[in-house]
Protein backbone atom coordinates (compact mmCIF):
# COMPACT_ATOMS: atom_id res chain seq x y z
CA UNK A 1 0.00 0.00 0.00
CA UNK A 2 2.84 2.38 0.90
CA UNK A 3 4.53 1.67 -2.46
CA UNK A 4 1.22 2.25 -4.28
CA UNK A 5 0.72 5.65 -2.59
CA UNK A 6 4.30 6.64 -3.41
CA UNK A 7 3.73 5.84 -7.08
CA UNK A 8 0.52 7.87 -7.11
CA UNK A 9 2.35 10.78 -5.49
CA UNK A 10 5.15 10.64 -8.07
CA UNK A 11 2.63 10.44 -10.92
CA UNK A 12 0.77 13.49 -9.61
CA UNK A 13 4.01 15.44 -9.22
CA UNK A 14 5.12 14.63 -12.77
CA UNK A 15 1.68 15.45 -14.17
CA UNK A 16 1.45 18.77 -12.34
CA UNK A 17 5.00 19.71 -13.37
CA UNK A 18 4.28 18.93 -17.02
CA UNK A 19 1.00 20.83 -17.03
CA UNK A 20 2.71 23.84 -15.42
CA UNK A 21 5.56 23.84 -17.92
CA UNK A 22 3.46 25.20 -20.77
CA UNK A 23 4.28 24.59 -24.42
CA UNK A 24 7.77 23.67 -25.54
CA UNK A 25 10.12 26.12 -27.18
CA UNK A 26 9.62 24.65 -30.66
CA UNK A 27 5.85 25.12 -30.43
CA UNK A 28 6.25 28.74 -29.37
CA UNK A 29 8.79 29.40 -32.12
CA UNK A 30 6.28 28.04 -34.63
CA UNK A 31 3.64 30.48 -33.28
CA UNK A 32 6.12 33.37 -33.52
CA UNK A 33 6.96 32.43 -37.12
CA UNK A 34 3.24 32.22 -37.88
CA UNK A 35 2.77 35.81 -36.70
CA UNK A 36 5.79 37.05 -38.70
CA UNK A 37 4.65 35.20 -41.83
CA UNK A 38 1.15 36.65 -41.61
CA UNK A 39 2.65 40.14 -41.22
CA UNK A 40 5.03 39.56 -44.17
CA UNK A 41 2.13 38.31 -46.31
CA UNK A 42 -0.05 41.26 -45.25
CA UNK A 43 -2.56 38.70 -44.03
CA UNK A 44 -4.48 40.71 -41.43
CA UNK A 45 -6.88 37.87 -40.65
CA UNK A 46 -4.04 35.38 -40.18
CA UNK A 47 -2.17 37.86 -37.99
CA UNK A 48 -5.23 38.36 -35.80
CA UNK A 49 -5.52 34.59 -35.30
CA UNK A 50 -2.26 34.54 -33.32
CA UNK A 51 -2.00 38.11 -32.02
CA UNK A 52 -4.40 39.27 -29.32
CA UNK A 53 -6.79 42.11 -30.13
CA UNK A 54 -5.36 44.02 -27.14
CA UNK A 55 -1.70 43.54 -28.14
CA UNK A 56 0.86 46.18 -27.28
CA UNK A 57 4.14 46.57 -29.16
CA UNK A 58 7.15 48.82 -28.62
CA UNK A 59 9.26 50.00 -31.56
CA UNK A 60 11.60 52.89 -32.32
CA UNK A 61 8.71 54.61 -34.12
CA UNK A 62 6.32 54.35 -31.18
CA UNK A 63 3.99 52.20 -29.15
CA UNK A 64 1.42 50.26 -31.15
CA UNK A 65 -1.87 48.50 -30.55
CA UNK A 66 -3.56 46.12 -32.99
CA UNK A 67 -4.73 48.90 -35.30
CA UNK A 68 -1.21 50.34 -35.38
CA UNK A 69 0.17 46.92 -36.29
CA UNK A 70 -2.37 46.50 -39.10
CA UNK A 71 -1.62 50.00 -40.42
CA UNK A 72 2.14 49.30 -40.33
CA UNK A 73 1.59 46.01 -42.16
CA UNK A 74 0.31 47.95 -45.18
CA UNK A 75 3.51 50.07 -45.32
CA UNK A 76 5.93 47.15 -45.11
CA UNK A 77 7.38 45.28 -48.05
CA UNK A 78 9.10 42.42 -46.24
CA UNK A 79 11.11 40.22 -48.59
CA UNK A 80 12.26 37.72 -45.96
CA UNK A 81 12.77 37.08 -42.27
CA UNK A 82 14.84 34.49 -40.42
CA UNK A 83 14.39 33.83 -36.71
CA UNK A 84 17.35 32.49 -34.73
CA UNK A 85 18.55 32.05 -31.14
CA UNK A 86 14.94 31.49 -30.04
CA UNK A 87 14.62 30.99 -26.28
CA UNK A 88 11.61 30.88 -23.97
CA UNK A 89 11.00 31.31 -20.26
CA UNK A 90 7.92 30.74 -18.16
CA UNK A 91 7.06 30.48 -14.52
CA UNK A 92 3.33 30.46 -15.24
CA UNK A 93 1.45 27.73 -17.09
CA UNK A 94 -0.36 30.21 -19.33
CA UNK A 95 2.35 32.82 -20.06
CA UNK A 96 5.55 32.45 -22.08
CA UNK A 97 8.27 35.04 -22.68
CA UNK A 98 10.30 34.57 -25.86
CA UNK A 99 13.54 36.26 -26.91
CA UNK A 100 15.29 35.86 -30.25
CA UNK A 101 16.99 37.59 -33.13
CA UNK A 102 15.39 38.11 -36.51
CA UNK A 103 17.21 38.94 -39.72
CA UNK A 104 14.85 40.99 -41.89
CA UNK A 105 15.10 42.12 -45.49
CA UNK A 106 12.58 44.73 -46.48
CA UNK A 107 11.41 48.29 -46.72
CA UNK A 108 8.89 50.53 -45.00
CA UNK A 109 7.45 53.26 -47.22
CA UNK A 110 10.34 52.59 -49.62
CA UNK A 111 13.05 53.06 -46.96
CA UNK A 112 15.39 50.10 -46.42
CA UNK A 113 15.02 48.71 -42.90
CA UNK A 114 16.93 45.48 -43.49
CA UNK A 115 19.08 44.21 -40.66
CA UNK A 116 19.17 42.01 -37.61
CA UNK A 117 16.71 42.83 -34.83
CA UNK A 118 16.71 41.84 -31.16
CA UNK A 119 13.15 40.75 -30.38
CA UNK A 120 10.97 39.80 -27.46
CA UNK A 121 7.38 38.63 -27.26
CA UNK A 122 4.99 37.62 -24.52
CA UNK A 123 2.42 34.93 -25.26
CA UNK A 124 -0.64 34.09 -23.17
CA UNK A 125 -2.91 31.09 -23.42
CA UNK A 126 -6.56 32.10 -23.52
CA UNK A 127 -9.35 29.59 -24.09
CA UNK A 128 -6.85 26.98 -25.27
CA UNK A 129 -5.21 29.34 -27.81
CA UNK A 130 -1.75 30.90 -27.50
CA UNK A 131 -1.93 34.58 -28.44
CA UNK A 132 0.83 37.19 -28.58
CA UNK A 133 0.01 39.98 -26.12
CA UNK A 134 3.27 41.97 -26.30
CA UNK A 135 6.12 42.41 -28.75
CA UNK A 136 9.18 44.63 -28.91
CA UNK A 137 12.15 44.77 -31.23
CA UNK A 138 15.11 46.98 -31.93
CA UNK A 139 17.63 46.91 -34.74
CA UNK A 140 21.06 45.77 -33.64
CA UNK A 141 23.56 48.61 -33.69
CA UNK A 142 26.47 48.46 -36.11
CA UNK A 143 29.74 47.36 -34.47
CA UNK A 144 31.93 50.29 -33.48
Amino acid sequence: MKKYLSLIGIALLVTSTLSFAGPDTAAMEAKEKQAWQAFKDKDAAGFQKVVDKDVRAVYDVGIMNMQGELDAMKKWDMKSFTISDFKTFSDEKDVVVATYTCKVEGTVDGKDVSGTYNCGSVWKEENGQWMAIFHADSKQAAPQ
